[in-house]
């Protein structure tokens, strides 16, 4: 279960940031992908809560810096 909702956060990122699944680790993160910005980052968390059919909390968005730390909480919903 838990890599799935990896491999489907992952393949959020790359959907929302127009970057290859390829280029998205758990360590990709606003300070290593050019285009994330604040703007991105919110269509990012959107996209996670429809795609996932959950609700981040505003505390557990605001954990959210990385894939990798969307991951983390997506699997802990």
């Amino acid at each position: 279960m838990n890599e799935s909702i990896e491999i489907q956060v992952r393949q959020i990122a790359a959907d929302v940031l127009s970057i290859p699944l390829a280029r998205i680790s758990r360590q990709t993160s606003p300070e290593t992908v050019a285009g994330w910005d604040s703007v991105q980052h919110l269509n990012f968390i959107l996209a996670l809560e429809q795609e996932l059919n959950i609700q981040f909390d505003p505390e557990e968005i605001d954990k959210i810096r990385s894939v990798g730390d969307a991951i983390d909480v997506a699997v802990g919903k």
